[in-house]
């Protein structure tokens, strides 16, 4: 393959498609979720992972495990847990059964503030794939986005 070879430059322009998408839907959310409750659309996903933890085997998350469903360093996580932590949404403690492991838990302040926060996101997100469809070139990622998400709600 060469740099102008057309299969490398449809798969730049399709990255670059994906990129644009993201970045509108990040954006949008970002914006209603600030808006609304004061709240970044990366305090929202952490709330999100951590609220879906369990006190079941491997139910709970480890930090290195949590930076990951993020997408952060362990090191930003680190630092969004503590600002979380500050205001009251999260609580951390040492893991019962190994004790260099650290869990976060979700506190009450902060499922409620998840639980108002969701229809925000869920809006915001609707609206952010309904906008980008109306862009050709987005048209086709949009729909991808969907139907990832119809085998999930059906179940």
């Amino acid at each position: 393959m060469t740099a102008t070879d057309p299969a490398l430059t449809a798969l730049a322009q399709g990255w670059c498609a994906l990129s644009l998408l993201h970045g509108r839907i990040e954006s949008h959310i970002e914006r209603a979720l600030e808006a609304e409750h004061n709240l970044s659309a990366r305090e929202y996903s952490l709330l999100d992972v951590l609220s879906r933890q369990h006190d079941g085997e491997g139910g709970h998350l480890q930090m290195k495990q949590v930076a990951d469903a993020v997408v952060l360093s362990q090191s930003a996580t680190t630092r969004l847990v503590t600002r979380l932590e500050d205001r009251g949404l999260l609580s951390r403690y040492l893991c019962p059964t190994d004790r260099r492991g650290i869990y976060t838990d979700v506190s009450e302040a902060g499922l409620q503030l998840l639980a108002e926060a969701r229809p925000t996101n869920d809006t915001a997100l609707r609206e952010a794939l309904d906008e980008a469809a109306k862009n050709p070139e987005l048209a086709p990622l949009v729909r991808a986005v969907e139907e990832l998400k119809a085998p999930a709600a059906a179940a």
